[in-house]
């Protein structure tokens, strides 16, 4: 039986095509905005990069927080995509390459998921999004014995947010400690005569 079709976390955008535009111009523009100086970037140099008045700007996202809302959904929304697309791989490969996209994500999204009210529906159901997404590459590299079978979703996922929690001292370091949590997921191997290890 095939997978319902998952809902949708990104903010609806306009119909028209040049009002569309002008929505993704600004919301490209906050991103790299939000990412270099955080959720109090100056809303005028948004709209001045993304080509626009801070008029168009304020016409598509009201308040600086349906700004942040729209730029962290968005950002949910192409990592749950990006795990739907990674079920042609092997299993081990793709919960890796996966894995590794989820930490980019909250490398670049920390600053802006303390802006936002983590108690809305909205933020749950991102939440659920990127669960039931990648919970199949979970499943599926269990099945192939990639994956220790004690493994639950939540545990991989408290296992990324606990290795994203610290500041590194560089990017070289983040992988390294991120390889061994990856190394922590695969089962314990058996030697001939010996104990598992």
């Amino acid at each position: 039986m095939a997978d319902a079709p998952r809902a949708s976390v990104a903010a609806p955008r306009p119909l028209r095509a040049d009002a569309r535009r002008n929505f993704e111009a600004v919301l490209a523009s906050a991103k790299d905005s939000f990412a270099d100086n955080g959720p109090d970037a100056s809303l005028e140099d948004i709209a001045r990069r993304a080509g626009v008045g801070i008029a168009t700007l304020y016409r598509n996202f009201p308040t600086r927080s349906s700004l942040i809302e729209a730029v962290y959904f968005d950002e949910v929304e192409a990592l749950c995509r990006t795990a739907e697309d990674l079920a042609e791989l092997p299993p081990w490969d793709a919960l890796v390459a996966w894995l590794r996209r989820f930490v980019a994500y909250l490398a670049t999204k920390r600053a802006l998921i303390e802006g936002l009210n983590r108690d809305s529906e909205m933020f749950r159901s991102a939440k659920d999004a990127m669960y039931g997404t990648s919970e199949p590459l979970l499943t599926r590299a269990q099945a192939s014995g990639d994956v220790r079978a004690d493994v639950g979703i939540e545990d991989m996922m408290f296992l990324v947010h606990g290795i994203m929690s610290v500041n590194y001292s560089t990017d070289e370091q983040r992988e390294r400690v991120l390889g061994l949590a990856l190394d922590g997921l695969r089962p314990p191997r058996v030697t001939a005569g010996s104990e598992t290890r």
